[in-house]
């Protein structure tokens, strides 16, 4: 055996020439040498996540590691490598033996074993992993170049230099820096004039005052949304295979105005979670909600609506996780995470938070309503009126109830007369004879496929009072049964209208905008009986409530309960179908008898009469010998009084009036919690339909491995909102840093923006992202303040100019030894070359646009399917609107975008991945926008300087790259606009084509080539 060897493990792998003599000596520090390898190699199998674990080793927790195995061994004994498992594993050279096993087909190199066995035998120490402990502020360290530094935090990045033995660069020259720091806070460059008067200012506060310019800019708070709206995948259409438009733009006018006032980031976070919950929630607080609903939504027939729904709060959970924590959430959603300390429990509580709305799991298919929960947007006129109708219903309900006060005498004098009383007919009625014998001579029988139908049913509104007669007969116990309703189909969101239904064996009287966020519904408490006929009276008095609805079976009033109480949106009728409907389950073996429809409310004294005639003349009986009969006084005031009639409907009226403003506004997707949420579990493997009911889940925990949650915390999204916000919280101060530093250097801290876990990079300056977090706490959470101490810092005003040496030996500036130098983003590069050529249109806010694109592409992604035909691009100034705008489709992206890495908006994305393909040319130098700024761009530089040629190169980059041309540069682009000049001399036919008019100018034409090529240069596209 490998351990009655005399020769020690750590002597076999330290024998390695490689080794430098000390290395056994050196340090292993545990987060940044070993916890990579265990969390690349080992916690597949020896990690977190109970499922999957082999032989019961832990190896991600000291405790584990050290426990006792079944072979009566320990994987880790500290400092004794001759008598731990786990390095006898590592080091055989047996396949039945080594650790990793080769099956997982990712051995340990010499250097990873010899790491962890030093580890080892250095005590094998545990550390937390640094992005789960809160960050604490540590004092700057010593160094040589002191004046360098311009911040404290400088300080951290030249220690780390100084300990390579690099200097930093030089600050670079004021063109680039102003140019590098306005596309890094508006995303636009700046101005010939702008970057002339700053290379002249002399002051010592120049350059600052130049970054308080950019920050009050309205052009930040539209650079700041950009980046936000990968993470809160935001789009203008649902997505999936119809991807209609959903009209969600509202609230990227609500980012962009959070970013440009200087909304604190804890209460950017806290309003996007949870801002219906706050306190006295305002309409903007509600907005900033629509975050968690900006997921993909579908409205596909055969759509089972639990199983979307299931996904819709997954996605929010995930987006939440990434968002405003760093962390992969969405891994422990069918097990416990393997890598970080986030269990399956914590995954569904937190789902728990994000579930409790009433929503549905599909978008409306035959009429265009927004999906409920939904925030009504009115426009300031919309506003006045809206006051003003309210108002009028105010008045018109005191005026109903005052004539009903006061008409009591004439009802008592009424009384007195002994009036014969007949009850007023309905306005339809429907004896649907057929096959069968039925209560009232012949029934129909139905057969749960087909039925009868009618057409000429009145179209009640929700502020009419109406009532259906009918009588059924129900075979056996339905879990679910279609007796009677008015809309096209059965998809969850599509009822609208009225039902009346079987519902696990009860009837229900619902009146529907939308299932389930915007209904009022109750059923019976009871099970509706079998095998025999029962009339049935089912009334709503038009006031949206539940309270106004009403079941009678067999004349009397059933005992009921309230399923939903929140109708607020149209109940338009859009059929009328007995006993079926498409895609639904109908009234199989069912029978249906004389269908009455009247538009009324009918009180309990009419119902009754309805099944017993004599019922009226009793009530007289009875209210004449002085009993008190108030649903006779009911019957009196709704039907033979004119003046109660009159304030009826003057009342009614008002409400509709009220109600077409309502209808007529503009709406938004919010979060808003049902006061009856459903039922939370654990889903075994993540799957909607097998809820673990023995491990049920509620909004009380978040991710106990970050931070416990304190139970005094409201049990909601607002708890969870201050649990995310928690000065105590690890990773929301850091994550948001680590977010504000990649905007201005290309790469966070953290390279792995998305994912601050085990499976993440760790940061390149640990202590400099911790000083900045926990300054970021103590500071009000203050974006702009650490943008502009990010950007005034020595660290960003670096030169990116380098040496080959430095180049090949910290090729991703990890080191920060030089400024930033990226492309620019998709959108950066459309901006900044409308901006150039005098193009843009600067509009803040607003519905998206759709400026130019090749036709056909939503017809090729199958995307065209609204009815409404393909993409038709805008003309005028909507073409030329910041690319924040462009309208986003999900099946069919802009394709411009696409190319230069912008997501298709599907997921939340904390980052994009930049690519360089020859793609990206040919959009630059060929896609007519970008042409139609590069002739733009040569007319306003020969308008602005001259007929000298090569005065108007000189011009043309100034204002595209912000500095004058170098002497190299300006020599090739003469010579380019030379050789064009001279062949479009010999073809005025392809000059006008250049030109896009009749104009000939050969060397305007040139002009225009020489700034499509500037569009495509390095120094354009990149940020230096």
């Amino acid at each position: 055996m490998f351990r009655s060897t005399t020769l020690s493990l750590v002597a076999l792998l330290f024998a390695a020439a490689s080794l430098a003599p000390t290395a056994r000596d050196a340090k292993v520090d545990f987060n940044r040498d070993v916890r990579p390898i265990l969390a690349d190699r080992c916690f597949r199998c020896h990690g977190p996540d109970a499922g999957p674990r082999k032989r019961g080793l832990r190896l991600d927790n000291e405790e584990g590691s050290r426990a006792l195995l079944k072979s009566g061994e320990h994987a880790i004994v500290p400092s004794d490598v001759e008598h731990s498992e786990a390095a006898r594993r590592i080091a055989s050279a047996d396949p039945e033996e080594v650790m990793p096993p080769p099956s997982l087909n990712r051995p340990l190199n010499d250097a990873q074993k010899r790491t962890l066995l030093s580890w080892i035998e250095q005590g094998a120490k545990y550390e937390p992993h640094w992005a789960f402990v809160a960050p604490v502020r540590a004092p700057p360290p010593e160094v040589r170049d002191a004046a360098w530094s311009r911040d404290e935090f400088d300080r951290f990045v030249l220690a780390r230099l100084e300990a390579e033995q690099l200097a930093p660069a030089p600050e670079a020259d004021r063109a680039t820096l102003l140019r590098r720091v306005s596309l890094a806070l508006t995303g636009l460059p700046p101005t010939p004039e702008e970057t002339d008067a700053f290379v002249a200012d002399s002051a010592g506060d120049a350059f600052e005052r130049q970054v308080d310019r950019l920050l009050a800019s309205p052009r930040y708070g539209e650079r700041m949304a950009a980046d936000w709206l990968d993470v809160a995948r935001f789009a203008d259409t649902y997505g999936y295979q119809a991807d209609w438009e959903c009209n969600t733009w509202p609230w990227r006018d609500w980012v962009i105005a959070a970013f440009n006032r200087n909304l604190p980031y804890d209460e950017f976070a806290r309003e996007q979670i949870a801002g219906d919950l706050l306190p006295n929630a305002t309409r903007e607080q509600r907005l900033a909600t629509a975050f968690n609903r900006l997921h993909r939504m579908t409205n596909e027939g055969g759509s089972i609506d639990e199983e979307f729904r299931s996904e819709y709060v997954s996605d929010r959970v995930a987006t939440y996780g990434t968002a405003f924590l760093g962390l992969t959430v969405e891994c422990a959603r069918c097990h416990d995470h393997k890598y970080d300390p986030i269990p399956q429990q914590d995954y569904y509580s937190l789902g728990a938070f994000f579930g409790a709305i009433d929503e549905a799991g599909t978008y409306s298919y035959s009429f265009g309503a927004t999906p409920a929960p939904r925030l009504r947007l009115p426009t300031p006129e919309q506003e006045t009126q809206i006051a003003q109708r309210a108002a009028s219903v105010a008045a018109a309900d005191s005026a109903l109830s005052r004539t009903l006060s006061e008409r009591r005498a004439a009802f008592d004098e009424w009384i007195k007369s002994s009036p014969k009383l007949e009850l007023a007919p309905p306005v339809k009625r429907y004896p649907l004879d057929g096959a069968i014998d039925g209560p009232t001579g012949k029934a129909t029988a139905l057969d749960g496929d087909s039925g009868p139908s009618f057409d000429d049913v009145p179209a009640f509104r929700r502020c009419d009072p109406y009532s259906l007669v009918f009588w059924m007969r129900c075979p056996d116990a339905k879990e679910r049964a279609t007796v009677i309703h008015t809309s096209h189909f059965t998809i969850e969101s599509d009822q609208q209208g009225y039902q009346a239904m079987l519902d696990h064996g009860r009837l229900a009287w619902q009146v529907i905008h939308l299932w389930p966020g915007s209904a009022a519904a109750i059923r019976t408490r009871d099970e509706f009986p079998l095998q025999r006929w029962v009339q049935v009276a089912v009334t709503y008095d038009g006031s949206s409530l539940a309270k106004g609805l009403r079941i009678y079976l067999d004349g009397a009033p059933a005992p009921i309960e309230v399923e939903h109480d929140h109708l607020d949106g149209a109940a338009t009728v859009r059929s009328f179908q007995i006993g079926f409907r498409d895609r639904d389950v109908g009234f199989k073996g069912g029978a249906v008898d004389d269908l009455q429809v009247f538009d009324r409310a009918l009180t309990s004294v009419e119902v009754a009469e309805l099944h017993a005639p004599g019922a009226l003349d009793e009530a007289v009986r009875r209210a004449a010998r002085g009993e008190t009969v108030e649903q006779l006084f009911e019957f009196f005031a709704r039907n033979i009084d004119p003046p109660c009639r009159g304030a009826a409907k003057a009342h009614r009226d008002a409400e509709a009036a009220r109600q077409d403003v309502l209808e007529s506004m503009r709406e938004i997707m919010v979060m808003q919690d049902s006061p009856h949420p459903r039922d939370a579990f654990v889903l075994k493997r993540g799957a909607y339909d097998q809820p673990d009911t023995s491990r049920p889940v509620h909004s009380d925990r978040a991710i106990e491995g970050v931070l416990a949650f304190d139970p005094q915390r409201p049990k909601n999204r607002l708890g969870l909102a201050n649990w995310t916000t928690d000065a105590r919280n690890p990773l929301t101060a850091r994550v948001e840093v680590n977010r504000l530093w990649a905007m201005c250097f290309g790469r966070g801290l953290v390279a792995t923006q998305e994912n601050f876990g085990l499976q993440g990079e760790s940061p390149t300056h640990p202590e400099l992202l911790d000083m900045l977090a926990a300054d970021f706490v103590a500071g009000g959470w203050d974006i702009k303040a650490m943008l502009k101490r990010i950007v005034l810092s020595a660290t960003f005003r670096q030169s990116s100019n380098t040496t080959p040496e430095k180049l090949e030996r910290d090729p991703e500036n990890r080191l920060l030894a030089r400024g930033p130098s990226c492309r620019l983003s998709a959108e950066m590069l459309r901006d900044q070359a409308l901006a150039a050529s005098g193009l843009l249109v600067e509009q803040l806010g607003g519905p998206s646009v759709k400026p130019w694109q090749p036709p056909g592409l939503w017809e090729d992604a199958g995307a065209n399917s609204q009815g409404n035909g393909g993409y038709v691009p805008d003309s005028g100034a909507a073409a030329h609107r910041r690319s924040l705008y462009t309208f986003r489709k999900r099946t069919a992206p802009p394709p411009d975008m696409l190319v230069f890495d912008a997501g298709s908006r599907e997921k939340c994305l904390a980052r994009r991945q930049p690519t360089n393909t020859p793609l990206q040319a040919l959009v630059l130098l060929n896609d007519p926008v970008f042409f139609e700024c590069a002739r733009a761009l040569a007319a306003r530089a020969a308008q602005e300087a001259g007929e000298d040629a090569s005065t108007r190169i000189v011009r043309a980059f100034h204002r595209i790259v912000g500095r004058e041309p170098r002497e190299a540069e300006l020599d090739a682009l003469s010579e380019l606009s030379d050789a064009r000049a001279a062949d479009f001399i010999g073809d005025p036919a392809a000059a006008k084509a250049v030109n896009a008019s009749d104009d000939g100018d050969a060397s305007l034409a040139a002009l225009t080539l020489v700034c499509s090529t500037l569009l495509a240069c390095d120094a354009v596209v990149t940020s230096r």
